[in-house]
C-alpha cells in the first residue's frame, strides 16, 4: 500500500490529532493564564509529559462528524487513528474508511460514536474505541471527536487557509445540507425503489450540487475547505479515499501552521475565540490535568517525522495494493455498500499486520488485491 511520507519539514508535521487538541487545549490554556489556572501552573513547572502510553507511544483515535442538520448528524465521516512516538519524534497517522463494515454492530463502523450516544449520552466514545480497537490491533489512549461545524467556524477565525490544490477537483455528488432526504418531487412509493438505484443523482438531483476546485494555489473560507476534505465522490482519482485523506492532511497542516502562526498566538482573544469555538463542537476523553501535557507534546513534535496511509481497495491503475473489498452479496450487510477485509468478513488480521508494521518500520507492502472472483463475500 502506498504511503503520502513527509519527513523532516521543520515546523509543518505536527500530529493532525494533536492539530486539533492543540486548538482546544491552547485555548484553555490562553485563557487559563487570565484565570490564574491549576493548568498554567503545571505547564510552567513540570517538564515531564505524562500521558497515557502504549508500548511508549501514545495512540489517539480521531473522529469527525458531520452534527447540526446533517443527516445522520453523530456519524463518523472521518476516522484517523494516530500512534505518537515522542522518543523518535515519528507519527503514524492510519485513515479508516467510514464505510468499513463491523460484524460486532453489524452495521458501518461510523455508526459506532452514534450507537453509543443514542443508548447513552457519554458512551459513543467508549464504544467507537471498543469498535476501533478490535479493528486496528492496538490499544487506543485517547479520542477526539470533532463536529464539522466547529472546524469551519475555527477555519473563518484564523482568517481561511491556503491550500495547495494538486489536482482540478470535480464533484457532482456533493450533499446539500438538510436536503438528504428531500424526494425531489418523487412520490412516496415510488422512495423504496429509487433509493437503490446506481445513480442516485439522477434519482434524486435536488438533493446534490457540483462543487469545484481549481488546481493550484487557493484561499479557503471554513465551508470550502470542509467541502474539499469531505468530497467523496470526485471525478477520477480525485474520487477515492487515499486522495480524500490526503486532503484532509493538507487542511489540518495548513491549519496548525496558522494557528501556530506569530498572528494567532500573539493575539490571546482569538486564541480564547478559537477555544470557544472548538469547546462547544468537540467531545474527548482527555482530562483536564493532562492538557498541559498536551501543550508540551504538541511542541515536542513540531519537527517530527510524518508518515500517513489508507486502509482501503487499492488503485490498480497505480500498482497499489489494498487490503479491502466491496462484497458482492450485499443482503449480508443490510443491503448496504460496504467495504470488508480482504482477509474475510471480520478478519482484520492483515490490517492488524500492515498498521503494526507502519507504526514500528513504515513503507510496508501487502499482498496483491484479488480478483473479482476471488473476492470475499
Amino acid at each position: 500500500m502506498q504511503k503520502n511520507k513527509k519527513s523532516n519539514k521543520k515546523g509543518l508535521v505536527v500530529l493532525a490529532v494533536i492539530t486539533v487538541v492543540v486548538l482546544v487545549v491552547l485555548g484553555k490554556f490562553f485563557f487559563g493564564v487570565l484565570k490564574l489556572s491549576p493548568v498554567v501552573f503545571q505547564y510552567f513547572t513540570n517538564n515531564s509529559i505524562q500521558l497515557k502510553q502504549t508500548n511508549q507511544r501514545v495512540t489517539v483515535l480521531l473522529l469527525g462528524i458531520g452534527g447540526g442538520t446533517h443527516d445522520g448528524p453523530n456519524l463518523t465521516d472521518t476516522i484517523i487513528f494516530a500512534s505518537i512516538d515522542p522518543k523518535t519524534k515519528n507519527i503514524t497517522l492510519v485513515s479508516i474508511p467510514r464505510d468499513l463494515w463491523s460484524s460486532d454492530l453489524q452495521a458501518k463502523v461510523n455508526t459506532a460514536y452514534a450507537f453509543g450516544e443514542e443508548k447513552k449520552k457519554g458512551e459513543g466514545i467508549p464504544l467507537a474505541r471498543s469498535v476501533m480497537e478490535k479493528i486496528v490491533g492496538q490499544k487506543i489512549n485517547y479520542v477526539v471527536r470533532i463536529d464539522f461545524d466547529g472546524f469551519v467556524k475555527a477555519v473563518d477565525l484564523l482568517g481561511g487557509l491556503d491550500i495547495t490544490v494538486d489536482q482540478t477537483l470535480d464533484d457532482y455528488e456533493y450533499p446539500i445540507e438538510g436536503k438528504e432526504d428531500d424526494p425531489c418531487g418523487h412520490k412516496q412509493e415510488e422512495l423504496a425503489a429509487l433509493a437503490t438505484v446506481s445513480s442516485q443523482l439522477e434519482a434524486f438531483p435536488c438533493r446534490y450540487e457540483h462543487i469545484h476546485f481549481d488546481k493550484g494555489l487557493q484561499h479557503m473560507d471554513g465551508k470550502m475547505a470542509l467541502e474539499y476534505v469531505r468530497s467523496r465522490h470526485a471525478l477520477g482519482n480525485e474520487g477515492s479515499d487515499f486522495a480524500r485523506s490526503k486532503r484532509q492532511e493538507k487542511v489540518i497542516t495548513s491549519a496548525k501552521e496558522k494557528f501556530f502562526s506569530t498572528e494567532t498566538l500573539l493575539n490571546p482573544s482569538k486564541v480564547v475565540n478559537l477555544y470557544t469555538v472548538l469547546s462547544q463542537s468537540i467531545d474527548t476523553d482527555i482530562k483536564q490535568d493532562e492538557f498541559d501535557d498536551f501543550i508540551r507534546l504538541s511542541q515536542a513534535m513540531k519537527s517530527a517525522k510524518i508518515h500517513s496511509s489508507v486502509i482501503d481497495t487499492g488503485d490498480e491503475q497505480e500498482k497499489r495494493q489494498g487490503l479491502l473489498v466491496h462484497p458482492e452479496q450485499a443482503g449480508d450487510y443490510n443491503n448496504q455498500w460496504v467495504l470488508i477485509p480482504k482477509a474475510g468478513n471480520g478478519n482484520f488480521s492483515e490490517i492488524q499486520k500492515y498498521i503494526d508494521c507502519e507504526i514500528k518500520v513504515g513503507s510496508c507492502t501487502t499482498s496483491p488485491t484479488p480478483s473479482t472472483s476471488q473476492k470475499q463475500k
